[in-house]
């Protein structure tokens, strides 16, 4: 499971958490990301190869942006 929190007004990636198999792999692109002021936009047209477990990173930018597409966008609150 990845999950990203960005600033929902410039899209800045903020942080990023991952839970499961090869974790500690994966949240270097998460780090990247927070260190270089990587927007979602940035990591959505970062080529993530198929299949591997690093689209779960691109799926939770998609999700992060409202731009899902495999999954439920979340519920937006009222």
């Amino acid at each position: 499971m990845v999950k990203i929190l960005a600033d929902p007004a410039s899209g800045l990636v903020l942080g990023l958490g991952i839970v499961g198999p090869m974790a500690s792999e994966l949240i270097a692109e998460g780090t990247l990301a927070i260190e270089m002021g990587a927007t979602l936009e940035d990591i959505m047209v970062t080529i993530h190869p198929h299949p591997t477990l690093s689209e779960a990173i691109l799926e939770a930018a998609e999700v992060a942006a409202g731009e899902a597409v495999h999954v439920n966008p979340p519920r937006k609150v009222r």
